[in-house]
């Protein structure tokens, strides 16, 4: 079973990823629907200001999910965090089902970003710590792959069924989460973090398909690590010295080129967009091409990032999304201005959303969480990865709230170029500072971000 035994299992935590993409893009088909002045859900067409409060909300949510998520991974098990997360999700869901004003929707967004925060914080940690070092990398880019199978599904559904039709879904597809994760063993570092060197041998196990003998070679190098980091106790103080501070602004600074990318500003008013753009192309099924490319794009990144590597698949994401971005900055700057050219070039946003989307998921979209999960050593994971979740999402609510007022007061150019700048500076950055963490094991990438130096004992 080996690597696929993994993959199989970090497919399976990734459903309730895919879930979390379906609630992130179900703004796009709905907004539509929450302005119809006849046939809202509401009884009355939402107002601009309160759709922009409804695209960011999620975010604030996903600001206090991590720190609840890296509790539950420490308390109950990185899998029954994971579970635990389907609580959020279910709750909110319904409430969407039944909202009939916009703060029950407010409400809901909120419960879903606490769902979404606690899964990027528990998914990464967990398939870090079933991954072999060979294979980590291309099973933690998984979580982007199935983000963006939900965001095809609620784009390629969502448009062509009722309001109601589209919550129901959201509730199917978090119990087939539930239902097949409960069947998933544990991580064997929480078990060896609990000192039952029993239970950790058992889902190592089951998690590489051999036998007790077969794993007690690997079994014996992750109880060398835990056992160091059990020496340690982490506090918040500690991610800010030595080669944690390293790890914790290589972190940071990626998901805030991550979020500055402008991706959520562009998922959350995809059709929008294509509105503006004044292209021929129907928005709803602009919206559903733009998804099918994200789905191929996100699927080719864990093919290669392990013969790769991290860098120059970030260095390639950086470059592309800084030329996408440019190219939708350079276009809307033309219409603002009225040119006669614009009408000859409308193919040109669909071109750059492609550009900008495939390129997008090849690096920055899934690398930065497959990086932060490698780069902090165990006793420090649980305090640094919820800090930088939340960051991420800081960054999302200011991109996704200011994004359409930017807009609307100065034109969409504007924010366009200030994400190619950001994109710009990722890929000097990627070059430049960023390690490099194929095929390395943990105690290896703390050595490297020791600068050769084993870390020293707290």
């Amino acid at each position: 079973m080996t690597e696929k035994g993994g993959q199989v299992m970090i497919k399976h935590a990734n459903i309730a990823i895919a879930s979390t993409g379906y609630s992130m893009g179900w703004t796009a088909p709905i907004n539509s629907k929450l302005t119809d002045p006849v046939n809202s859900p509401l009884g009355r067409p939402a107002t601009t200001d309160e759709i922009a409060w409804m695209g960011s909300l999620l975010n604030i949510g996903a600001i206090f999910g991590p720190f609840l998520g890296g509790f539950a991974a420490s308390k109950i098990g990185r899998k029954w965090g994971l579970m635990s997360s389907a609580i959020p999700l279910f709750i909110a869901w319904i409430m969407v089902a039944v909202a009939s004003n916009m703060p029950i929707l407010y409400a809901a967004r909120i419960i879903w970003g606490i769902a979404v925060g606690m899964l990027f914080t528990i998914s990464p940690m967990y398939c870090a710590e079933i991954a072999t070092d060979d294979s980590r990398g291309a099973l933690g880019s998984f979580l982007q792959a199935f983000i963006t199978l939900g965001f095809l599904l609620v784009y390629g559904i969502g448009p062509f069924i009722s309001y109601h039709v589209v919550a129901y879904v959201g509730l199917v597809f978090v119990a087939v989460f539930a239902v097949a994760f409960f069947f998933m063993p544990e991580s064997p570092t929480y078990y060896l973090l609990k000192d039952d060197r029993e239970g950790a041998a058992e889902c190592l196990g089951v998690i590489r398909g051999r036998s007790r003998n077969g794993v007690e070679a690997e079994l014996n190098l992750i109880a060398s690590d835990v056992a160091a980091s059990m020496e340690r106790t982490a506090t918040i103080g500690d991610v800010f010295r030595g080669s944690n501070f390293k790890a914790f602004y290589i972190s940071c600074t990626l998901v805030f080129f991550q979020q500055f990318s402008g991706i959520n500003a562009v998922l959350f008013y995809m059709t929008d967009i294509f509105k503006a753009s004044g292209t021929s192309l129907n928005p709803d099924i602009a919206t559903i091409i733009i998804g099918a490319v994200q789905v191929v794009s996100s699927f080719i990144t864990p093919l290669v990032v392990d013969r790769l590597g991290r860098r120059i698949l970030m260095l390639i994401s950086s470059c592309g999304t800084a030329i996408g971005a440019g190219l939708l900055g350079m276009f809307f700057l033309l219409d603002h201005n009225d040119s006669p050219v614009v009408e000859s070039i409308s193919f040109l946003p669909v071109l750059s959303l492609v550009l900008f989307i495939v390129t997008y998921c090849w690096g920055l979209g899934p690398l930065p969480w497959a990086i932060i999960s490698e780069l902090f050593p165990i006793e420090v994971k649980a305090v640094a990865s919820p800090i930088a979740t939340a960051l991420c999402w800081i960054l999302s609510f200011l991109v996704t709230y200011f994004f359409p007022s930017i807009s609307n007061s100065i034109g969409m150019h504007v924010g366009f170029f200030i994400f190619g700048v950001c994109c710009v500076g990722s890929f000097f950055f990627s070059l430049l500072v960023l390690p490099e963490t194929k095929g390395k094991s943990f105690q290896e990438i703390q050595i490297m971000l020791g600068g050769g130096q084993k870390p020293e004992k707290a």
